[in-house]
């Protein structure tokens, strides 16, 4: 192998002996010593042991050549430039790799959790009753809601909060607190009902009078959805207008379609 051992230290006194007076010690250290001359000699041949002596497996020559224990710490193994165990191995293939990964996961990671749009559709009347008294007219409406979700993760609808206008005056009021989980890319559908009262003279004539055919009130439908998600609350505003039957005391349920993602 080329290979070679030189001794550490300071040389001050190059006469002076480094080694113990033991005779066999000697002329192992003779063996792996440099005296620093451009000629370097191999230190890997096995060797004969002496008696009473320590010895360790050269580590650079592959367990054919042995050194003494004593110069261990005091023997260094000087390897060529142009050695294999110097030279990196798929260093830029790693690098590459790594990079790779961490860019995909990142892409990925991005892509799964940037926030999309969450859809609240209102699905219109789905039943009503109607009352009278003296002066007021008491409707009680039930409404549907659909609500999409276009996100990779779940989300979580916690509060409703409902206000119903006729004539630019707040009829009826609601605010419910809610605990609906909605899956990713789904779609659910829910109800609200939301009692109403009436106090217009001219719309009371026009539902309770028999006289007129058609007695149908517009009300004005205001609501705020609050949805949860990664940690994060959004509020969801919508609204709508509802004809609704205000002179029988029931009306029909609608038919539900589903409202597509």
């Amino acid at each position: 192998m080329g290979e070679t051992f030189s001794q550490l230290g300071s040389h001050e006194d190059e006469n002076k002996s480094i080694l113990p007076p033991d005779p066999a010690i000697g002329s192992k250290a003779a063996r792996y010593a440099s005296n620093g001359s451009s000629k370097c000699f191999s230190s890997c041949e096995p060797c004969e042991r002496a008696a009473g002596a320590s010895f360790v497996t050269c580590p650079t020559c592959q367990g054919s050549g042995e050194i003494p224990r004593e110069l261990e710490k005091q023997l260094v193994a000087l390897i060529p430039y142009g050695d294999q165990r110097l030279k990196p191995r798929h260093t830029k293939l790693s690098v590459f790799l790594a990079v790779l990964i961490c860019l995909v996961t990142s892409c990925l990671t991005i892509f799964f959790l940037f926030p999309r749009s969450i859809a609240v559709q209102p699905g219109g009347l789905n039943s009503s009753t109607v009352a009278f008294d003296e002066t007021d007219i008491h409707l009680n409406i039930t409404n549907v809601l659909n609500i999409s979700n276009s996100n990779y993760y779940p989300i979580t609808v916690t509060q409703l909060t409902i206000e119903v206008l006729h004539l630019s005056l707040v009829v009826g009021q609601v605010s419910n607190s809610l605990l609906l989980h909605i899956g990713p890319l789904s779609s659910e559908q829910m109800f609200y009902a939301v009692a109403n009262r009436i106090w217009d003279e001219n719309t009371y004539k026009i539902c309770s009078w028999l006289k007129i055919k058609v007695h149908h009130v517009l009300l004005h439908i205001q609501g705020t959805l609050t949805c949860t998600y990664l940690s994060h609350s959004e509020q969801l505003v919508f609204q709508s207008y509802e004809y609704v039957d205000c002179r029988g005391n029931t009306s029909a349920p609608h038919l539900l379609v589903p409202h597509p993602p």
